[in-house]
């Protein structure tokens, strides 16, 4: 019976310390892995680097899951360039008509002079790999909301412009605050607090033209100073947008530091004659020479790449008659390599390139507004004989202009792109 007992004893005592062992468990299990006791927190600060990893890998872009925004964001400049593609039909075009009230230059109004066919309105710019997104104007006038923007350059950058104003009439419409008597053009948008101008200048540079600008008395040009209608308003300027082409056609004379160095098309003054590349690039050295030591500017610069015209007569340049009437896009196998733009193509990007590698060093932001390929296929979007009544006379057809609605437009859809992306 004492055994009996004793072991009954030991039972207890055993079966008691079970109990307490069991409660003891989970509470120290609780307390050193307390994330299998409550749903998991994951901080996505601490994910980015594990996902920036992948950047370098080969994982197809859609697979988002394992490609942080910034990878994706490198991948897509990658793989699409808004500047390579074709045109594409699209009866849903244009943004606007002649009757929307915006800022048309006449001589730019073809709906108005009564062109007879509207495909020309009727195409949008397809990249390859990829789209290019519908002018937002809502979009765009948030993002300058507060800000200032400024074109400089010639009439082809006033037709930029105003395609822009037109563009923006969706939303709002801007007080006109040029002053008189000047060339320049400003307009106000006062429900954002957003200025816009055109700062016109011929060659980017300092420049006294001839009385008459279309008789074959040569300009002067100073290459080594900036026209003073642009670089003595920009400093505050948030976005400026560069560009400059064909009065670098016409006859020249070249100055720098204060002496007459040579000159393009004025053989009888037996001076050196130095070609429109020399000229053109000295412009565009001197011009972002200029903006790079602005001490205040803070501002983002895109330059606008050259078009050519589409005149359409036996090998001449565009300052002869012609005509440009066509009334599709050409197709790739169509068009002609005009030689003199190709060069003047290439002294831009090569400046560009150059100033975006110190601007970089500044903490400036630049952008190459590449339009000169997608342009090239676009002979059907020009006034040609259609930006004035039938009965005035004018000097020639207009083949370097475009048309409002029409083509140009495309360049504000990648402008607002580009600005989105900086």
């Amino acid at each position: 019976m004492k055994f009996n007992n004793y072991k009954g004893s030991n039972m207890v005592i055993l079966f008691i310390l079970t109990l307490a062992l069991l409660a003891i468990i989970p509470i120290y299990v609780h307390k050193a892995w307390p994330y299998l006791s409550q749903a998991p927190v994951i901080d996505t600060k601490v994910l980015m680097p594990l996902q920036r990893d992948t950047e370098k890998s080969s994982i197809p872009l859609h697979s988002a899951a394992k490609n942080s925004n910034k990878s994706m964001r490198t991948n897509l400049v990658k793989k699409c360039n808004l500047f390579e593609g074709n045109w594409v039909p699209n009866l849903d075009m244009p943004y606007y008509t002649n009757e929307t009230k915006c800022v048309i230059d006449n001589r730019q109004n073809c709906m108005k002079f009564g062109r007879p066919d509207s495909d020309y309105m009727k195409w949008r710019w397809k990249p390859d790999g990829c789209e290019l997104p519908l002018f937002d104007a809502a979009k765009f006038l948030e993002l300058v909301r507060g800000k200032s923007m400024a074109f400089i350059g010639d009439s082809v950058a006033r037709n930029q412009m105003q395609s822009l104003i037109c563009l923006l009439t969706n939303v709002t419409r801007p007080l006109d605050v040029s002053y008189m008597m000047e060339t320049s053009e400003h307009y106000f948008y006062s429900g954002y607090n957003f200025t816009l101008a055109l700062l016109w200048s011929t060659h980017l540079v300092r420049a006294i033209l001839a009385p008459n600008p279309f008789n074959k008395s040569p300009a002067n040009l100073t290459l080594d100073q900036p026209d003073s209608s642009w670089a003595s308003e920009i400093e505050s300027c948030d976005f400026v947008i560069i560009s400059s082409g064909h009065w670098f056609l016409k006859p020249l004379r070249y100055y720098q530091k204060g002496k007459f160095v040579g000159c393009h098309m004025c053989r009888k003054e037996h001076a050196t004659d130095l070609n429109l590349y020399f000229a053109y690039r000295m412009a565009f050295r001197t011009t972002f020479r200029t903006i790079l030591t602005l001490p205040k500017f803070k501002g983002s610069v895109f330059m606008r790449t050259v078009t050519g015209s589409h005149v359409d007569h036996g090998g001449g340049n565009w300052t002869e008659d012609g005509d440009c009437a066509w009334t599709r896009p050409y197709r790739r196998e169509e068009v002609k390599t005009d030689e003199v733009i190709s060069e003047m193509y290439s002294i831009q990007v090569e400046e560009f390139q150059a100033a975006e590698r110190e601007g970089r060093e500044k903490g400036l932001k630049f952008g190459l507004l590449d339009i000169s390929e997608p342009m090239s296929l676009r002979p059907d979007g020009h006034p040609n004989r259609y930006g004035h009544w039938p009965h005035e006379k004018t000097r020639r057809p207009d083949c370097l202009h475009w048309c409002l609605p029409g083509p140009v437009d495309m360049w504000n859809e990648m402008l607002l792109q580009m600005m989105l992306k900086s």
